[in-house]
């Protein structure tokens, strides 16, 4: 007989706090992901607005349930047993605009369509150069969303935390507040919400007056530059980028020296274009995925000497 888990013993209460016809049961993950992998979830909660998030949030940890933040999907590989506990997906849509250059977004807004669509629109720039990127506004602000732009130079990365004002976060500590830039400390692929349990609630960015047909141009060009080098989501689904960046030298580029461009295992493929991708042909598996990271790193190491780390979010039993 399974052991009774936290889950069992407050899941009524859980529903209590949150609506029981707000709970879905056994959701698939795979269609919520980027990579369409993924067991079932036992739970799922939809939060629509900042306060909800917070609400789900921190019923789950207060009744010690198991939990997993989603926005879009990306950068995660789900396992093919799914997850055990509660995702709470956060549809967070709101955008207010404060004044002529600040714009507060919920956490759930995507950057890439909604809020760059927006902007671009009212003729103010800074978020332009990150389209065709699937992230969420949290994802952006928890990574430090980043593109190699302007071009065509491409000489200069630009970073999310450039625009970033300030967010409204629900502290690890289980209160609400408002926080500046400098708390999340921003690094390359790094904010402070990597070490807190912080959950960003809204962000403001602050953005600057820009010609329409600059920043137009910009996204197009942007937008021919991933398509030459990324794998398009409908065809290929994928989390971008498997492994950290290796300083000096590319973790693609090591790959494609062991002659691991192309590479098929089950239904997975090391992409054709990029070899730090990894594709999903059509009913791959996490365990199809887990191979080819496995052999890549074996194979790298054995042969040029260098460790290569996952950059993706590993989630569920796998």
């Amino acid at each position: 007989m399974p052991a009774t888990t936290t889950l069992d013993l407050h899941v009524d209460e859980l529903a209590a706090r949150l609506g029981a016809d707000r709970l879905e049961r056994d959701v698939p993950l795979a269609p919520h992901t980027t990579f369409k992998i993924g067991g079932p979830a036992d739970l799922m909660f939809r939060a629509l607005t900042p306060d909800e998030l917070a609400q789900a949030v921190l019923a789950a940890r207060e009744l010690e349930i198991p939990f997993f933040l989603l926005g879009l999907g990306a950068n995660i590989l789900v396992g093919d047993g799914g997850f055990r506990g509660l995702v709470i997906k956060n549809d967070v849509q709101t955008i207010d605009w404060l004044d002529d250059t600040r714009v507060k977004a919920g956490s759930g807004v995507k950057i890439y369509h909604d809020l760059i669509q927006m902007t671009v629109a009212r003729g103010l720039g800074g978020l332009q150069h990150y389209v065709g990127i699937p992230s969420t506004v949290g994802g952006a602000v928890w990574q430090n969303l980043h593109f190699l732009s302007p071009p065509p130079e491409r000489e200069r990365t630009m970073f999310i935390e450039e625009v970033v004002e300030g967010a409204t976060i629900l502290s690890e500590e289980g209160e609400v507040r408002e926080v500046d830039l400098d708390y999340f400390q921003f690094g390359y692929d790094y904010s402070i919400l990597h070490d807190r349990k912080d959950v960003v609630l809204d962000v403001t960015f602050r953005l600057e007056p820009t010609d329409r047909q600059v920043m137009r141009d910009t996204i197009r060009e942007n937008l021919m530059w991933r398509d030459d080098r990324h794998p398009d989501l409908w065809l290929y689904p994928s989390a971008g980028s498997i492994f950290q960046k290796l300083e000096g030298v590319g973790a693609g580029r090591l790959i494609d020296q062991c002659g691991l461009k192309g590479h098929v295992l089950g239904n997975a493929q090391i992409f054709p274009k990029h070899a730090n991708i990894i594709v999903n042909l059509g009913g791959a598996t996490s365990a199809d995925v887990r191979a080819l990271i496995d052999l890549a790193q074996t194979t790298v190491k054995r042969e040029l000497g260098y460790e290569l780390k996952t950059e993706i979010g590993m989630v569920g039993e796998f």
